[in-house]
């Protein structure tokens, strides 16, 4: 299936590594352009020789941790690429544990960063769509705002957010042809998944393997999601083949059983 992207433009935030790297490798095989940015630009670089310099890829350095970084990054963008067509939201991490354990810094980073990173691309970049009449957002957030855990607090807390603010901006922006829209993964091989793991195994007094043993368990199709799987579903939402999907909260957490792990 032609996904339509051919010659549109993305920026991805947390585009170095992760969902966020698998992301750009579709959209540039759809033919699309990419701007990624990352806080380290080390990785940016990594990142960029993964993908294949060209004129049709721009690496971008900055923490959307920081509203003037936000900003700069969607105006280099616009600056390179004449327009943005498609925004994905990858930049976050929150920290696991356990409610007593977790510090006012760990939350205050979790939410700086998971929500208001998205908060503050997402309104760096809505007035250009709408004076285009045209947009795509897609943020990937996680199934823990959809199915709490007490072992995953500060995620959960931030993708709740992330939820509901996706919800209002979609009906406030659809009017002026901006879908916006969330996916929502559980458990994903990536480098953020092994430290959740490695903080499960903390906090409940198990090994790492046991860690991803109960995780893997909790989940009906009996394996961990690969990035490039949820790439898919992201390049899908952001297309023009998913016209009519807006303001929705999609899982791909293979149908996860949360209760399962509660042990």
């Amino acid at each position: 299936m032609e996904l339509g992207l051919e010659d549109k433009v993305a920026l991805i935030t947390g585009g170095s590594q992760g969902i966020g790297l698998a992301t750009a490798r579709l959209l540039r095989e759809e033919g699309a352009k990419v701007a990624i940015v990352a806080r380290g630009r080390e990785g940016v670089e990594t990142a960029l020789e993964e993908l294949g310099r060209d004129d049709d890829l721009l690496g971008l350095t900055g923490d959307m941790g920081l509203a003037e970084e936000a900003e700069a990054a969607v105006a280099q963008t616009i600056d390179r690429f004449g327009h943005v067509d498609v925004l994905v939201t990858c930049a976050g991490s929150s920290p696991g544990g356990l409610v007593e354990n977790l510090t006012e810094e760990q939350w205050f980073a979790s939410l700086n960063l998971k929500f208001m990173g998205y908060v503050r691309s997402c309104k760096a970049i809505l007035p250009h769509m709408r004076e285009r009449g045209a947009g795509s957002i897609v943020l990937v957030v996680g199934n823990d705002g959809l199915k709490p855990s007490h072992w995953e607090l500060t995620p959960g807390a931030a993708n709740a957010a992330d939820q509901n603010f996706a919800s209002a901006i979609a009906e406030q922006y659809g009017p002026y042809g901006i879908r916006v829209n969330t996916v929502n993964p559980g458990p994903v091989d990536t480098g953020r998944w092994d430290l959740l793991e490695k903080q499960m195994a903390k906090d409940r007094g198990i090994s790492q393997p046991e860690a991803h043993d109960l995780a893997v368990s909790s989940i009906p199709l009996g394996r961990i999601c690969k990035p490039e799987e949820v790439a898919n579903l992201v390049a899908f939402v952001a297309s023009p083949r998913a016209s009519f999907v807006n303001g929705a909260h999609i899982p791909i957490d293979g149908a996860q059983r949360k209760a399962l792990m509660d042990v």
